[in-house]
């Protein structure tokens, strides 16, 4: 007597455990072009503020309209020079594809320019090279940020000095060198804080990294990379619940290979799972998205096919069937590899105990008539709709 399914766990079967275990490679990738975009959103979004507090000088009348007017379209072209090497790719040519060192530099020529323009603005430099540190610490090597930091500063000393030369203006020589010495005492401190948030950003990083392979691993079997049994257990649950709320077809099939003692003996276990690996990548390539295929255990496997009716099912376990009758398996076996698939549909109100017992029972007929078949077990209310995603 088999026991009950308990919370959409199918029953276990007599099969002898994984032979190998393997690591899946990590799939990393580069920022793509919409995380850029998102990025530059964010600078957009400074570039405002910058604009908004220009606007509060002007009202003020430390600043003319004219220069408010021509530093709103110079950060206006400037981010649609960017927006446009994103969207089109040209970033891709530069080593650092964000174009962050970039973009930092235009902000800082557009803010010199305004504080030449308006000295009264110099009071918005070291905020203004504060957020352009934060920023580029988080993107940029640290020796990059050091050239970019004294880049600004050599920058804002040099119009001190020029606005000395063209006003003789004692009281603003004073407040400009106060502010740029202030800047420079303050930076260290700050320095060191924006490397801690590096620090903790890049520990969070990884972290982040570390569970997804955590949830990787525990969704797969670490030998074939298909899904292992706890993962297609629940996705059957799930797709039983799904098939009942949305009045869907579902259909199962158990593949079984035929004979894989043979193989074991042929081969040892090494080649043996060579075979199932083989195997797995077969089936995989007839896997459709939403379909869920996963190990049930030894050289048991499941095939899930949510949205697809009996017929269209068939024709998918038969494909499958007929590749892995003809696949160039490994030479020194006496016979080619075959397996035998029980298929089944699933009937509404049903539990998936008796689902899976209909697809096990359908794989016992294929093995009894000889196996390398595609066995259909068809209650007498078996609708299909035909479906096929």
């Amino acid at each position: 007597m088999e026991k009950p399914l308990d919370a959409g766990v199918l029953p276990k079967r007599a099969s002898p455990p994984p032979t190998g275990y393997g690591r899946r490679p990590s799939d990393r990738r580069r920022p793509g072009t919409r995380r850029l975009m998102r990025q530059l959103l964010i600078v957009t979004g400074f570039v405002a503020l910058f604009l908004f507090g220009l606007l509060i000088f002007q009202i003020q009348g430390l600043l003319e309209s004219a220069t408010l007017a021509q530093a709103a379209l110079a950060c206006a072209a400037v981010l649609t020079l960017f927006y446009t090497a994103f969207s089109t790719g040209l970033n891709r040519r530069a080593r650092d594809r964000s174009l962050t060192a970039l973009q930092a530099l235009c902000g800082t020529a557009i803010l010199l320019w305004v504080i030449h323009e308006a000295p009264a603005t110099h009071i918005m430099f070291g905020p203004y090279l504060f957020v352009a540190v934060a920023f580029g610490t988080l993107r940029l090597p640290r020796a990059e940020v050091f050239v970019l930091i004294v880049l600004a500063l050599a920058g804002f000393a040099a119009l001190i000095g020029l606005h000395y030369f063209q006003r003789q203006d004692r009281g603003l020589l004073q407040a400009e060198s106060l502010h740029l010495l202030v800047t420079v005492l303050a930076l260290p401190g700050f320095l060191l804080l924006a490397a801690r948030v590096r620090y903790m950003n890049d520990a969070l990083l990884k972290a982040g990294a570390r569970i997804v392979t955590i949830k990787q691993t525990a969704r797969r079997d670490p030998l074939l990379g298909c899904y292992n049994r706890r993962y297609t257990t629940a996705a059957l649950e799930q797709a039983r619940r799904s098939a009942d709320a949305r009045a869907t077809p579902l259909c199962l099939a158990l593949l079984d290979l035929d004979h894989f003692k043979r193989v074991n003996d042929e081969l040892g276990h090494l080649g043996g799972d060579e075979v199932l690996q083989g195997f797995a990548t077969v089936v995989r390539s007839h896997v459709r998205r939403g379909d869920v295929f996963g190990r049930y255990g030894g050289e048991e496997f499941l095939l899930i096919l949510p949205g697809t009716g009996l017929a269209a099912a068939f024709d998918i376990a038969e494909r499958i069937r007929a590749q892995v009758a003809g696949h160039r398996w490994n030479r020194r076996l006496s016979r080619p590899v075959t397996v035998s698939i029980g298929l089944t549909q699933y009937q509404p109100g049903e539990s998936v105990l008796e689902l899976f017992s209909r697809a096990d029972g359908a794989t016992y007929q294929a093995k009894n008539s000889g196996r390398n078949q595609v066995v259909v077990d068809e209650p007498p209310t078996a609708t299909d709709p035909g479906a096929a995603v």
